[in-house]
């Protein structure tokens, strides 16, 4: 079919399938050169002249006949690939903004532990040599009460005592530091 004329686009206009279908049969492989021309990506062009086509169909009595169509679908391809790039454009500064996001709260969630340790490092040097020795064998080490007790030769209930208010002070001195 050569050029459509003027008599396709009105049948168009009016509903007639069969002229969309020489419409699109005459403009769909110009339109898929041009669209990847402009986007280099031949699958997304591919879509982006079906999406057009579609719209024209959709809008078809929308449609100018003694108006140039070329210049209407090749308006249409160039403003749709447009509004493509504009899309990409966003979604990439959305990215960026998330990560963005995601390294300063990984910055203040290091910091804010930072904190909470020198907070509990500072607890824990407030307690008494003994309090504290008995405290890290327990804590750090893993030693019982009993091997506490038979390593600093105390009685087992003094280490129970001497932990709970070891454990008493740290948890009233981090809970203040935290308010």
């Amino acid at each position: 079919m050569a050029y459509p004329d003027e008599n396709t686009l009105i049948r168009v206009t009016q509903g007639d399938e069969a002229a969309f279908a020489a419409l699109y049969n005459h403009y769909k492989t110009p339109a898929l050169r041009f669209t990847i021309s402009l986007l280099k990506d031949e699958e997304e062009a591919e879509n982006m002249v079906q999406d057009v086509f579609i719209k024209i169909w959709v809008r078809r009595a929308q449609i100018k006949p003694d108006y140039n169509f070329n210049s209407y679908l090749f308006t249409c391809l160039r403003n749709m690939a447009f509004d493509h790039f504009k899309k990409l454009e966003k979604n990439e500064q959305l990215r960026k903004n998330y990560m963005e996001a995601i390294r300063v709260a990984r910055e203040d969630e290091k910091e804010e532990v930072e904190r909470r340790l020198s907070v509990v490092q500072a607890a824990v040097e407030s307690l008494s040599i003994k309090r504290r020795q008995i405290l890290k064998l327990n804590i750090e080490e893993g030693k019982s009460y009993q091997e506490i007790a038979e390593f600093l030769r105390i009685s087992k209930n003094t280490v129970k005592n001497q932990l709970v208010k070891a454990k008493q002070i740290l948890r009233e001195k981090v809970d203040l530091a935290t308010i």
